[in-house]
């Protein structure tokens, strides 16, 4: 019981970074109707940027986590204005989209292995005393990433609820011609979605590489699954889906991992295709989603 209860508290750590990761991907195929897998390799990116400014110029892990995020930022638009955007343009289908995403991810992964390698870098953290709550152990560190996706998803609810920009996104997502037509700037509504979304990636990334201890040039790709999963399991393009999704998954890959760590993408994945086969549009479709097309 005592370890069921450990396995707990570990998924709640894991489903806070899954939690940021799935809901920035399907905040991306929400709002562009574009499925990226080249969203773990960004994640990746905000791991190394976030290294360089920690390790390399000696600042707080916390402003490397800062940095992380605006590089997932930065990483995002450009990727999206520059390489996506065309295609899409000149109407090229979701399938070769798809393709194109394969391409940009493998671009990115053989382009980071060039410059670090194929070995493990971590960050210099020193070691915390550990926190118990409830049965469960934490570090203070820990407690901070659960923190930081609390606040990341309640700032995303209030942002679709109450703020214009989170509503033009709704209004975007509906039906982006008619948006248009109502004076809605749904180019920069598009951008803002690129931004939101690779802020969630970059800080997911770096919350990744504290969580491990060690990451490579493969560990954001590596994770994409899990993350996909997540999304899924909620309907790709639902945000709170995909938070639902992420704890159900992040708690429960923890507990398989009590009888073996190998179980762990076995029922994450396991547990995907129970709920595809009972509800294939995922759990909470037909809610209120984010979706939408292309602005030119």
């Amino acid at each position: 019981m005592h370890q069921i209860i450990l396995s707990i508290g570990f998924g709640i750590v894991t489903a806070s970074i899954l939690s940021m990761g799935a809901v920035g991907f399907t905040l991306q195929f929400g709002v562009t109707n574009l499925f990226n897998l080249a969203f773990g390799d960004v994640m990746t990116i905000a791991a190394f940027v976030a290294y360089v400014v920690h390790n390399d110029a000696g600042a707080s892990i916390w402003l490397a986590l800062a940095a992380g995020g605006a590089a997932g930022m930065l990483s995002s638009v450009l990727i999206a204005r520059l390489i996506y955007l065309p295609f899409m343009q000149r109407g090229t289908s979701q399938f070769a989209m798809v393709m194109v995403t394969v391409a940009v991810s493998i671009v990115f992964n053989n382009v980071l292995q060039i410059f670090s390698g194929t070995g493990f870098y971590g960050y210099a953290l020193l070691p915390q005393a550990s926190v118990h709550i409830l049965g469960m152990v934490f570090t203070p560190r820990e407690l901070v990433i659960i923190a930081l996706a609390v606040v990341c998803m309640a700032g995303l609810h209030l942002l679709f609820k109450y703020t214009r920009i989170g509503k033009a996104m709704r209004a975007t997502s509906d039906d982006a011609s008619l948006a248009r037509t109502c004076g809605i700037p749904t180019n920069r509504v598009t951008n803002f979605a690129w931004l939101a979304s690779g802020l969630l990636c970059g800080l997911a990334g770096v919350a990744l590489a504290m969580d491990l201890g060690t990451f490579s040039a493969t560990t954001g790709g590596s994770f994409l699954l899990v993350i996909v999963a997540a999304a899924v399991f909620g309907s790709v393009g639902e945000p709170y889906g995909a938070m639902v999704g992420a704890l159900v998954i992040g708690v429960a890959s923890e507990l398989a991992a009590v009888i073996s760590p190998d179980l762990k993408d076995v029922v994450a994945f396991g547990l995907l295709v129970v709920v595809l086969l009972v509800r294939p549009e995922g759990l909470r479709s037909g809610r209120v989603q984010i979706r939408g097309e292309v602005t030119r």
